[in-house]
């Protein structure tokens, strides 16, 4: 249950819409102040014009590629930034001081300007220029805007174009004066190097006459060529002996027709082969003739004898091959035996001069050739740096110049931009300030601050600027209101109509006076006898409201001066509504009202009417307002919207709970209906539904206080 009431006298949206527009005048006020002061500020600002121009900015490469292709590097954002630096650092924008003569320029006297103007220094002129040049990068490409914000379109322009420039120039300068630089330190070690390497030739001719060492080509030495024709020569007689030793083997492993038909492939012997020509020649003539003639024949024992004679022949022919091969084999492996002997002799020669000559030598003939590499790579390298130094290079190409903008185009200051920012701000200023007033505003606003605050009941809710109802009638819209609190009252009061009430308010002014007569109007018309006595014995009120007299009333009566009868008197086109005046005050007023009298009066009267309405004078100050609260059977305590803080009402509250009054409700006055939307709706309802102005008069009204049927 706690935490459901937490939530309900928690702020909602609406709280603070309801602020909004209860406090607009004060929201509206702040915006227009500071929207036209920041219109009037913007208009004397001046104006300021923004010249861009455009680079493409590069790593360094050659415009032609000469020695080796150039790939161009990816997208290098550290690299841009540097330049961003590059631009806007003081050597760049000292040159364009300098070539601009910026010092002078701005040291003259402006137009208009009395006197000789300023004059400035180089230091001041920098400052200035610093200022006015903003460097922006288009985004995802190598490309930079330079940017100058001056007054005049054409300086702007100037200094656009002039720190592109500059900036151009600059890094041709640097990078020839580092490739000079870097040219220079290889000319000194070309030079350094080329004595390294004379020095190097020196002490190898010095030892090649200490040690002895013979060389027949540069860099060749006659033993090591020695060693490899002896091991060339090696090689070939032991190819020449395992070919002698094949052939033998393959001759000596045949016999018969098979030797005979070898021989003659493998040896390409002239003679075996004539003889075995001579066999087949033979061979086919005796073959022929033993077709027709027999074994005994002359002819074919001739040609017998002859293939025999040449067979024998044959045979000491094989004979002497196979024994000529073998000689031939032995003379092979007999020379390629002594070429071993001869190869390892020399070879043990050479390791022997190897360790005591040529090891000193060759570490000399070594270090020899690598100092000639590197010279030959110096001189390389310088004659290829040489020739890159005059070749062109576009580091930065100015894509775009800057031009003179228009003067119909200024970038500061943006008129529309500071009028939006001005109503932003204002608004900003407006509603912060509308909610610290409200912070510190602690009357009562709604319903809700009452019932939380003082913990009674709102019986009724008044609007704004009504005037009593005497004047307007019973037809008047603002009479539902009133109807409506008499209605509550009975309800507040369990029911029972009439009585007894005291109208009362914290402090003065609250409108506690015209609420009280309203309410009785709108009784009396109803049909209730209603009596107004006017107790506020020091300002009485009600007598203007009626225009009646106030020579007798109420002082008569408690001071027993007249009888009652004598001093009540009915109002006039309004019937059941009668009227006590308060009666001059006496020069001693105290003990006018006396509780014991005032107990008396009511039950007095109550045998008479069925309301009376006291209006009391207010409760914080004035102690009649108690002895009225405490003799009354009920009081209606008013509270006016937005005026007293809540602690007079509550200060109140306590008073008629202190000496024993029943509070039956409160009544919420002067409510700004169009101020604040809640009550806007709540009165219009009433306003609409139960007065049709078209018909010019107001449903009737049960005595009860609602519609009738």
């Amino acid at each position: 249950m706690e935490q459901t009431q937490q939530q309900d006298t928690g702020l909602h949206f609406l709280d603070y819409w309801r602020v909004i527009r209860s406090r607009k005048e004060i929201i509206l006020a702040v915006m227009l102040l500071v929207v036209l002061t920041g219109t009037a500020y913007t208009f004397t600002l001046p104006r300021i014009y923004r010249a861009q121009a455009r680079i493409l900015v590069r790593e360094d490469s050659l415009d032609v590629d000469v020695f080796e292709r150039q790939f161009t590097s990816s997208y290098n954002p550290f690299f841009l930034r540097t330049q961003f630096e590059i631009i806007q650092s003081r050597p760049i924008l000292t040159q364009v001081v300098q070539s601009l003569n910026l010092v002078e320029r701005w040291s003259r006297p402006k137009r208009g300007d009395r006197g000789g103007g300023q004059q400035l220094t180089e230091e001041d002129a920098l400052v200035i220029l610093q200022r006015s040049v903003r460097v922006d990068q288009s985004r995802d490409t190598s490309l930079i805007a330079i940017n100058v914000f001056r007054q005049d379109p054409q300086e702007a322009a100037d200094i656009a174009n002039e720190i592109a420039k500059a900036y151009r120039e600059q890094r041709l300068t640097l990078k020839r004066k580092e490739l000079r630089r870097g040219l220079d330190a290889m000319k000194a070690e070309l030079e350094k190097q080329r004595e390294s390497v004379q020095a190097a030739e020196q002490e190898l001719e010095r030892l090649r006459r200490e040690l002895g060492v013979a060389l027949l080509t540069r860099g060749q030495r006659a033993d090591k060529i020695r060693l490899q024709q002896l091991e060339a020569d090696r090689i070939a007689a032991r190819v020449d002996m395992l070919s002698r030793k094949a052939r033998m083997e393959q001759l000596e492993g045949l016999s018969g027709e098979e030797l005979m038909d070898a021989a003659a492939y493998i040896v390409n012997d002239a003679e075996i082969s004539a003889i075995r020509r001579q066999l087949l020649d033979i061979d086919v003539q005796l073959r022929l003739l033993l077709e027709n003639l027999g074994e005994n024949h002359p002819d074919v024992r001739r040609l017998r004898g002859g293939r025999e004679e040449l067979m024998s022949k044959m045979e000491r022919a094989l004979a002497g091959l196979k024994r000529g091969l073998r000689s031939e084999y032995e003379v092979s492996r007999a020379r390629y035996e002594a070429l071993e002997n001869e190869l390892q002799k020399a070879r043990e020669a050479d390791i022997t001069a190897e360790g005591d000559r040529f090891l000193p030598f060759d570490r000399a003939e070594r270090e020899l050739q690598l100092q000639r590499t590197i010279l030959e790579a110096l001189e390389a390298r310088v004659r290829q740096e040489s020739i890159k130094m005059d070749i062109p290079r576009t580091q930065v190409e100015i894509i775009e110049p800057a031009e003179p903008p228009s003067l119909n185009r200024p970038v500061s200051p943006n008129f529309l931009l500071n009028v939006i920012l001005s109503v932003v701000i204002g608004l900003i200023a407006g509603v912060g300030l509308a909610y610290f007033i409200e912070y510190l505003d602690t009357s009562v606003k709604t319903v809700d601050d009452v019932e939380r605050y003082l913990g009674v009941p709102v019986i009724g809710v008044i609007p704004q600027k009504v005037r009593p109802l005497i004047e307007e009638g019973p037809d008047s819209p603002y009479a539902e209101a009133y109807r409506v609190l008499r209605t509550n009252l009975i309800f507040a009061n369990k029911g029972a109509s009439g009585g007894a009430f005291t109208v009362t308010s914290g402090g003065a002014g609250e409108g506690k006076s015209t609420t009280l007569f309203n309410l009785a109007f709108v009784c009396a018309t109803i049909g209730d006898k209603v009596l107004i006595v006017d107790s506020d014995l020091r300002r009485p009120v009600q007598h203007s409201i009626l225009g009646m007299q106030n020579r007798f009333g109420l002082t008569n009566v408690l001071m027993r001066d007249v009888p009652i009868e004598e001093t009540i008197k009915p109002v006039v086109n309004v019937p059941n509504l009668h009227f006590l005046p308060s009666g001059k005050l006496p020069r001693s007023s105290v003990g006018v009202l006396n509780p014991q009298r005032v107990r008396e009066l009511i039950r007095n009267l109550k045998t008479r009417y069925d309301y009376i309405f006291f209006d009391s004078p207010p409760l914080v100050g004035v102690s009649d307002a108690s002895i009225l609260a405490s003799e009354a059977d009920g009081v209606l305590l008013v509270v006016q919207y937005r005026k007293y803080p809540r602690v007079i009402s509550l200060r109140a509250k306590r008073m008629i709970e202190n000496v024993g009054g029943k509070i039956v409700g409160v009544v919420l006055n002067n409510i700004n209906i169009m101020r604040d939307d809640y009550y806007y709706y709540y009165h219009s309802y009433y306003s609409n539904y139960y007065y049709r102005p078209e018909e010019g008069k107001a449903l009737p009204v049960s005595r009860e206080g609602g519609p009738a049927a």
